[in-house]
C-alpha cells in the first residue's frame, strides 16, 4: 500500500474492530472504495483479536502510533 488515510480513534469504550468498521465506512464513503487493509501499533492489539474485519486485513507496524488506523487498498501482487 504506497496511498492511505489515517484515523484517529482514541475512545476506551469502543473496541478496536468497531472502529476499523468505523473508519473503514469513512474510507469508502470518502473515495468510493473499500479498504481492504489496516496497519495499527502493535501495543493495540487484544490477545485475541480478529485479523481480518469486514473483510480488511489487519496488520501491525511499529511506525503508526497508537490509537491511530492507516487503512488502503493493498495491491495484488500477483500478475495478472
Amino acid at each position: 500500500m504506497n496511498i492511505g488515510m489515517l484515523w484517529f480513534d482514541d475512545n476506551p469504550t469502543v473496541t478496536i474492530t468497531d472502529k476499523v468498521s468505523r473508519a473503514a465506512n469513512y474510507y469508502t464513503s470518502k473515495y468510493g472504495c473499500k479498504p481492504n487493509i489496516c496497519f495499527i501499533n502493535p501495543g493495540m492489539l487484544a490477545g485475541e483479536m480478529k485479523k481480518v474485519v469486514d473483510g480488511i486485513e489487519i496488520k501491525t507496524s511499529r511506525t503508526v502510533l497508537r490509537h491511530h488506523f492507516w487503512l488502503g487498498v493493498q495491491q495484488s501482487t500477483t500478475p495478472a
